[in-house]
């Protein structure tokens, strides 16, 4: 970096970012379709793990499995999800998409990828990897006390 030259505000730099796609993605509401974007999270999640159960997508999406029983109640009344028993082991609830729940999130997904068209238009592979790897690092900071 020059010297004399002050080094960007990456913490204001990643707020602000954040802000700006939540207003992306908050002027879009027929693409969501009356679906939160943490219903949309597990919309996605379910699609690559069929048949996850509570605790796994807790310990995935780094949230208490309280918060995802609460989501997953929502979204079944919604028609999004099912929630199934464990063949193997009745205290564990699973859940599966239904019909509506992998349309809606084929949908988000057509949506997202305009946004991350947008967002990636005119950088090469290499500052996008860099850009990913920061974020991955931001993404993994351990809390004060850890």
């Amino acid at each position: 970096m020059k010297q004399g030259k002050a080094p960007p505000r990456f913490v204001w730099l990643l707020n602000r970012a954040q802000r700006a796609v939540h207003r992306w993605i908050e002027t879009r509401p027929q693409a969501w379709d009356g679906i939160s974007p943490a219903q949309v999270g597990l919309l996605f999640f379910l699609r690559s793990r069929p048949a996850a159960s509570i605790g796994d997508i807790a310990a995935a999406t780094e949230v208490a499995p309280a918060a995802v029983t609460n989501l997953s109640k929502r979204m079944q009344a919604l028609g999004l999800v099912e929630r199934a028993g464990d063949e193997h082991d009745a205290r564990v609830t699973r859940l599966r998409l239904t019909d509506a729940g992998a349309q809606a999130g084929a949908q988000a997904q057509q949506v997202l990828a305009q946004l991350n068209g947008q967002l990636t238009e005119g950088f090469t592979e290499a500052e996008l990897a860099v850009v990913a790897r920061w974020l991955e690092r931001a993404a993994s900071l351990a809390p004060a006390g850890e």
